[in-house]
């Protein structure tokens, strides 16, 4: 697959694709990547209606070059009263501990699917690409959403998710590995041992489907874009090493933990929202998980836990603050993103195997 196909699929001059990062990024980060070359990217789960229109909005007055709308796809879960009351049983003592009141425990989900309403929001914006994570929405939202002219991107963690997005039309494939940080994109069985490391998953999806695969995970430099070419993909997704860019919203807590020696020690976590997602170990993943029997399903482990991260951050705290972050934060630098951008699309130029493409 060379470099062109993906390019020339979504506009963009350079095959890189800055990850979607809720609560770490909004629209400056995706305009200063997208105006660089790059594709960059909005997540939407956590913006309200609002908080949407204002961000693409932004977006518009910025920049004329192509720009990602991310979305989650998950199904809304059935609340269960027993498991929330034992989800507060568990985390009781932490609130007595930080003085963390249960009535300031927010009400609804706070991540929302991508449903017709949402649809009605950004429809006047007409999102160039939209992707999606734990799988894709249904049939009639999908064809909507084509009618704009939107390209569509999916996550897949397994060779069965990749042929399941590719049967539906998707326009490209991200090949997630167990490096990513955040949330794992898995959609067709809830157990993680079924995602390996990128470099074992990326050629496998490469084989298994006609359409471009976009590598990620443990991407955090120009040698790991060269190493992903080389196995076939058409871009890279890149988050992690983001994180630290003058664009990012990251807090000063997550951003010190990013450069302590805590940053090397990552998990896949779902304590912070009832699903597994990667992030660096800190104290409510080591005493309630990492992975937790008791937290509700996602993204209803979110709200209990809400209001004690605030008052842990408020003391100085990340203890009860989702860290996430992927396993190779080695290139994490304080630099504008527009040079991330070009630094690690460095990689693809000087891979051997575009010579010539």
């Amino acid at each position: 697959m060379s470099t062109a196909t993906l390019t020339e699929l979504l506009g963009i001059d350079l095959p890189v694709i800055q990850a979607p990062m809720a609560g770490v990024q909004v629209s400056a980060m995706a305009i200063a990547v997208s105006e660089a070359g790059g594709l960059g990217s909005l997540p939407a789960a956590m913006l309200g209606d609002d908080a949407l229109r204002q961000e693409l909005s932004a977006i518009h007055e910025a920049t004329t070059k192509p720009f990602n709308v991310n979305f989650f796809a998950h199904q809304p879960p059935v609340p269960d009263a027993a498991r929330e009351a034992g989800w507060r049983d568990a985390l009781r003592p932490y609130y007595a501990e930080f003085g963390a009141n249960e009535a300031d425990i927010p009400q609804g989900p706070g991540r929302r699917p991508f449903s017709a309403e949402v649809a009605d929001v950004i429809e006047a914006f007409r999102p160039p690409v939209i992707s999606f994570h734990f799988g894709l929405p249904d049939a009639a939202l999908l064809a909507r959403v084509r009618r704009w002219g939107a390209k569509v991107v999916s996550s897949a963690t397994t060779v069965a998710e990749a042929r399941w997005l590719a049967e539906r039309g998707v326009d490209a494939i991200i090949a997630q590995g167990l490096e990513a940080g955040g949330h794992r994109g898995l959609f067709l069985s809830d157990d993680v041992g079924t995602q390996v490391g990128l470099f074992a998953l990326l050629p496998q999806i490469v084989r298994a489907v006609r359409v471009p695969v976009i590598a990620a995970g443990g991407i955090a430099d120009a040698a790991g874009v060269a190493a992903a070419q080389a196995l076939g993909a058409a871009g890279v997704q890149v988050g992690t090493a983001y994180m630290l860019c003058p664009e990012a919203t990251t807090s000063a807590l997550h951003r010190a933990a990013l450069r302590s020696e805590g940053a090397f020690d990552t998990a896949l976590t779902n304590v912070f929202s009832g699903r597994p997602a990667r992030g660096i170990v800190n104290r409510a993943m080591r005493e309630l998980g990492p992975i937790s029997a008791v937290a509700p399903a996602f993204p209803l482990a979110t709200a209990a836990i809400a209001p004690l991260r605030a008052k842990a951050e408020s003391a100085g705290s990340s203890d009860f603050s989702p860290l996430w972050a992927g396993q190779n934060v080695s290139a994490c630098r304080e630099v504008p993103a527009a040079q991330i951008t070009r630094d690690l699309a460095a990689g693809w130029a000087a891979s051997p195997a575009n010579a010539g493409s």
